[in-house]
């Protein structure tokens, strides 16, 4: 891969080279030492990715990511030591359009870089991600649990999301009052260092409480529970929160095919399943296994996506009930579970 490296910090700008010369298949594609920059050499030179700093002069990362996005598409991560704060930032840019996030690597004072092998990671998921793709089955990673479903008088919402995802997720649950007595569930593919700032920043666009999901945590109404680890969350038999390694072989992690499929299997009470913007087909063979089973399914339309990936596969497989735009979800969501919000 060609990388750009887009940081007005030459520490930082040093660390990112030294660790694309340690892979032998990527390559520098040029360096620019703010947002406007970057904008310009995308116009005359678009690399594979970008690894792109938030906070900097004359155009930040958000206004810069945004832009690339509308005028030369291209996959980016970002990479700030700037998280304390600045979360908004980290998912307005994610919003405009970027894939995911990451720690700026550290030059410790023996000279080894700390985070080299995640950013190195992040960059060969991204690659996998651009790949053309091909469509998959079931993943079938709760084949071994009792297949029995957990009846329950319970009532949920789950929702699979990943670029662009944030504040979709916001957009959706902001309409959902304090005294919904239903719970909701997100798969969000962010790195887990940064779940717990999603979870305090959408704490803040929601009426209802958000919070990490737990391993084995049972699951209690009026809570939004946010998949928190690079591991994926599935529902076990018995109807509880569970994290598992396995599919290892998965790009996105966590897995919104994972945890719809165990949902699919393992989940009794009334339930609406709904797939926002993302690239890839992650949470499509997943959301047909649900409408199969008689779920009502929802995906985010082309138009209000910023990456119309996810979706686009699941309506593809004909795994969607409704295709809506992303100001109308909310609405069709509550007036499905009018009878389970408590006035």
């Amino acid at each position: 891969m060609r990388v750009a490296i887009v940081n007005d910090m030459m520490m930082a700008v040093e660390g990112l080279k030294r660790i694309l010369s340690t892979a032998t298949d990527h390559q520098l594609a040029w360096i620019a030492i703010n947002g406007e920059e970057a904008v310009n050499k995308c116009a005359n030179d678009l690399p594979d990715l970008i690894l792109m700093d938030l906070i900097m002069p004359v155009m930040n990362g958000v206004d810069a990511s945004r832009k690339i996005m509308v005028e030369t598409p291209c996959p980016i991560l970002i990479v700030t030591g700037s998280v304390e704060g600045n979360s908004a930032m980290i998912f307005e840019a994610m919003g405009a359009g970027a894939l995911d996030v990451v720690k700026t690597p550290v030059l410790n004072a023996a000279g080894d870089i700390q985070g080299e092998v995640t950013i190195l990671d992040k960059i060969k998921t991204i690659e996998k991600l651009t790949r053309p793709t091909v469509p998959h089955g079931s993943v079938n990673v709760v084949q071994r649990c009792a297949s029995s479903l957990a009846q329950r008088s319970q009532s949920l919402v789950i929702l699979g999301s990943s670029t662009g995802g944030p504040p979709a997720l916001a957009k959706v649950l902001a309409d959902f009052p304090a005294g919904f007595s239903g719970s909701v569930i997100i798969i969000q593919h962010i790195d887990a260092h940064f779940a717990c700032e999603l979870v305090e920043w959408l704490d803040t666009q929601c009426e209802m409480k958000v919070k990490i999901a737990e391993e084995g945590e049972k699951i209690s109404s009026g809570i939004i529970y946010l998949a928190a680890t690079n591991d994926h969350l599935f529902m076990s038999s018995a109807g509880r929160l569970r994290y598992t390694e396995e599919p290892k072989g998965m790009v996105y992690r966590p897995s919104v095919d994972v945890f719809f499929e165990s949902v699919a299997q393992h989940w009794g009470g009334r339930l609406v399943a709904v797939l926002l913007t993302g690239m890839g087909r992650d949470g499509a063979a997943g959301l047909l296994a649900l409408r199969q089973k008689g779920v009502y399914t929802i995906a985010q339309d082309e138009a209000s996506c910023a990456v119309y990936g996810m979706p686009k596969a699941a309506v593809a497989l004909n795994a969607a009930v409704e295709v809506l735009p992303l100001d109308e979800i909310s609405a069709v969501l509550l007036k499905r579970y009018d009878s389970v919000i408590r006035n």
